[in-house]
């Protein structure tokens, strides 16, 4: 007989609304954890998609410093091929040359030589009273670019400066050899160019002094008599007293060069011609005598591409651009003369 108490019926419901209950409970948490999990899939989505975003941005800067490094290496070979083969044109040029200079010395007088000696010597007149002068100076070379502004500045007959580093490859080898057979300064700016090694000590700087000297004097011929601090000797790399340094020069008969016009060549790879232009052309109307620094390194044909506009603002101008010789006045940043021997 079956049991209908009110009782009975009354659990059965309590238990079957408890099921219900849980199942739901069930669900609710299911469908909790699917909202969360996806969630963190779709943050997790982001982030790697955001890193792989970061990668490709960085890949593809590397391939454009890769495609610009391999521009450059193929400007330098292509430089290098043409300045080999000049070579080999002046060689020969210069072996014809000499066997015709020994045809002429066999019937020429020793009294003769000499007077044709003497009188190969440039005589420069002196610059009129009320002329500016403008001494532009190049840093840091040779580079691929040398021979490049040793003919625009014939174009304009012009003479220049060249601090130069010490490099021993054929090229810069040639373009010390050039510079100063036409007619421009060879000056010294260090032979290794490391401001850590070589303001290090006295020992260390006078070993890079002597070696650039006899470096320059070994390939040239000529003894070089000028010289530029890496970084000026105002820079704020070097940990001994500069005064030490400027005092050896003068024990050795050299004088050092700063600057008071810059072209703004060393501050960024990003600058214009304009800069160029601008920057120097500012400065160069305050003073009388102007020394600029300028660069010659592969990575500044932005001055290169300046230089001819220069050269014609300033002759415009009326301005004597010259060399460095015995007789400029030096700019300097610490007076040599100050110095106490």
């Amino acid at each position: 007989m079956e049991d209908n108490s009110p009782e009975i019926n009354m659990s059965d419901k309590i238990r079957k609304r408890k099921r219900i209950d849980r199942m739901k409970t069930g669900l609710l948490l299911i469908m909790l954890v699917w909202v969360v999990v996806s969630i963190l899939v779709i943050v997790s989505f982001g982030f790697r998609l955001n890193r792989l975003t970061q990668q490709m941005k960085v890949l593809r800067e590397n391939q454009l410093v890769i495609d610009d490094y391999i521009k450059a290496e193929s400007e330098m070979m292509d430089k290098k091929a043409e300045a080999a083969q000049k070579e080999a044109d002046v060689s020969q040029s210069a072996n014809k040359k000499e066997k015709e200079d020994t045809d002429v010395k066999e019937t020429v007088p020793q009294s003769e030589e000499l007077s044709e000696d003497t009188s190969k010597e440039e005589i420069k007149p002196p610059v009129p009273e009320g002329v500016r002068k403008v001494y532009l100076t190049f840093d840091d070379g040779p580079s691929i670019y040398t021979e490049e502004i040793l003919d625009i500045l014939d174009q304009y007959q012009v003479k220049a400066t060249f601090f130069v580093i010490g490099k021993e490859d054929e090229h810069s080898v040639e373009m010390y050899k050039e510079i100063v057979a036409r007619g421009h300064t060879l000056g010294m700016h260090s032979f290794s160019h490391k401001y850590n090694e070589i303001y290090d000590s006295m020992d260390a700087f006078i070993a890079d002094f002597t070696s650039i000297r006899d470096y320059l004097t070994n390939i040239t011929g000529k003894v070089p008599a000028f010289y530029r601090f890496p970084g000026g000797s105002s820079n704020q790399v070097c940990n001994t007293d500069m005064e030490e340094f400027i005092q050896y020069l003068n024990e050795q008969g050299i004088t050092y060069f700063d600057w008071n016009v810059s072209s703004g060549d060393a501050t960024s790879n990003t600058y214009t011609t304009q800069d160029v232009m601008d920057n120097v052309m500012m400065d160069v109307n305050k003073y009388d005598t102007s020394v600029v620094l300028m660069h010659d390194t592969s990575a500044k044909h932005a001055t290169v591409e300046s230089l001819p506009a220069l050269l014609e603002q300033l002759l415009a101008d009326g301005d004597a651009i010259l060399p460095i010789d015995e007789s400029t006045a030096p700019v300097q940043h610490i007076s040599a003369k100050s110095v106490t021997q």
